[in-house]
């Protein structure tokens, strides 16, 4: 199972946010390079990217800092956060990360989700944050009213690469992910599935590796925090 160690780009800066309140964030030391190059060092081979700036604007921000990255480290990179057009994919995939996430276009404009998926094969995931079932858009501000599992009846058959299951009240508050909520995604998903939200030790991390069409899972509060430590995680990296 791969194993995601999480950067947040916001101002330029790692931060981690509660339940995606921008109003309770706390900012880290370390830049998002120096962040990355840590990750590289223990040994990581994965990397998972949101540009909060991005997902505030629309535009990819935070393009220079996500690029330094891919260049200097040869980490695979997921990144999200915004992404709301073509030209905004092309310039992530030219900068050399492996996976685009696309959220909330791709849930307010399925079309845009399904010509994503044929114009640039293998290089589409799709991120679903939900709060109490229903799809979360826009910085997780606002609701969808559309239930996820409804959502992803639909889209099924787009060709999405990678699928991430974010539970909104679980993100950043440490108390184990929604591994209920995620196997029901996962059971009906066609592409494999990235667990999100919530991480809070290593014994997630174990229980996670035991699931059907789990393909990762997504640490960033806990390692930030010091709850879980580099070296214990990346034994578990597969």
């Amino acid at each position: 199972m791969k194993i995601f160690p999480a950067i947040d780009i916001k101002d330029k800066k790692c931060v981690r946010l509660v339940k995606g309140d921008f109003d309770n964030k706390t900012e880290y030391e370390l830049s998002p390079v120096e962040q990355a190059k840590k990750y590289k060092h223990h040994g990581f081979k994965n990397l998972h990217i949101v540009d909060l700036d991005g997902a505030l604007t629309g535009e990819t921000v935070n393009l220079d800092i996500i690029r330094d990255i891919v260049s200097k480290f040869n980490l695979k990179v997921e990144v999200g956060g915004g992404i709301r057009n073509s030209d905004s994919i092309q310039k992530y995939i030219d900068a050399g990360v492996e996976k685009v996430i696309l959220g909330s276009a791709a849930i307010k404009d399925k079309n845009f989700l399904k010509v994503s998926c044929e114009k640039f094969q293998n290089y589409i995931a799709l991120g679903l944050d939900a709060k109490d079932g229903y799809l979360s858009v826009s910085g997780w501000k606002e609701s969808s009213n559309q239930l996820t599992l409804d959502y992803l009846k639909e889209i099924n058959d787009f060709g999405v690469s990678r699928l991430i299951y974010t539970d909104i009240n679980k993100d950043g508050m440490k108390q184990s992910p929604n591994f209920s909520e995620t196997m029901k995604i996962a059971e009906m998903s066609k592409c494999p599935v990235i667990i999100s939200g919530g991480v809070s030790s290593i014994g997630d991390i174990k229980k996670a590796k035991n699931l059907k069409n789990i393909e990762g899972i997504i640490v960033g509060k806990a390692i930030f925090d010091g709850d879980i430590k580099l070296d214990e995680l990346v034994k578990e990296d597969a």
